[in-house]
């Protein structure tokens, strides 16, 4: 049996994961794949001629909608909602995750910037292996399998990505993208306080990810399984609790770092920085799936 102790701090410590991609990981912009977005100038449309008022619909909006069901290309209902939360991750960006980003890039070499990001990335090896394996993708879970190897040993616990060097390298995988695989709908675009940019599709597979993951429940456990030993006993609860959102702010605050020069051009260039985050997440995540 399972049960989920600590649910809220689970929330609590992914939702630090800033730097995965909210605002404070894109340079005061959220978004993974945001460096590939390209400036969005405002437009202003041409008048339309008035249109008879519409029959209000009793129907609730389908969470798993195709994402072309919306207005254009990007199907997002609950746009007002979505802008205000991108406006209030910007501020915790700006004034809070960029400036201690800063100190932190003055202190601390590049090199090991790098590195302490490999290692996190090492970290995360059983959720993209086991993603692999649930869309079949043979050879990518054998990849994944030499690099976590490589890098553990060789690599020094992942300090450096020597696979990569060799040329070991493949698509990263996550359980969005493998309940895309199986026909899951993407459903409206959706943004959390202090999260990344999702789809609901998306949202559940980063959940997903989170129970995928053994470190989660076997090293510093946020999830309880009955019978199932872990490295920190699972009644010191406050240890894991302060192990996991230590790292996550860690991880946040040096991807943060990572990316200050590269997206405070985007800022700046970009008018519309809602409409150009979305559109670059949601193009992203369609190449994801497609490779």
């Amino acid at each position: 049996m399972i049960s989920f102790r600590l649910l809220g701090f689970c929330l609590l410590g992914f939702a630090m994961m800033l730097a995965t991609g909210c605002a404070g990981k894109t340079g005061t912009v959220q978004s993974q794949g945001l460096s590939d977005a390209k400036p969005v100038a405002k437009q202003i449309p041409a008048p339309a001629p008035p249109s008879p008022p519409e029959t209000p619909s009793d129907e609730p909006v389908d969470p798993f909608a195709r994402a072309d069901e919306g207005a254009g290309e990007e199907y997002d209902p609950w746009e007002p909602m979505n802008a205000n939360i991108f406006e209030f991750n910007l501020k915790l960006d700006r004034f809070v995750l960029k400036p201690v980003a800063k100190g932190y890039n003055f202190v601390m070499p590049d090199l090991v910037q790098v590195g302490v990001s490999n290692i996190f990335s090492n970290l995360r090896f059983a959720p993209r292996f086991l993603n692999n394996v649930f869309q079949g993708k043979v050879k990518g879970a054998g990849i994944e399998v030499g690099r976590f190897l490589i890098n553990s040993t060789a690599g020094l616990a992942g300090f450096f990505d020597l696979a990569r060097k060799v040329d070991l390298v493949t698509p990263e995988e996550d359980f969005g993208q493998t309940l895309a695989f199986y026909g899951v709908k993407p459903g409206p675009y959706l943004v959390l306080p202090f999260l990344p940019p999702f789809t609901v599709r998306d949202f559940v597979g980063f959940v997903g990810d989170v129970f995928l993951n053994p470190i989660n429940w076997l090293v510093a456990p946020i999830i309880e399984v009955n019978n199932v030993p872990s490295v920190i006993a699972r009644h010191n609860r406050l240890t894991s609790s302060l192990i996991q959102t230590g790292s996550r702010v860690g991880e946040v605050i040096n991807e943060r770092s990572r990316n200050l020069e590269k997206f405070q051009g985007v800022e700046e260039a970009t008018l519309d920085l809602y409409t150009a985050v979305r559109n670059a997440y949601l193009q992203k995540r369609a190449q994801a799936i497609r490779e």
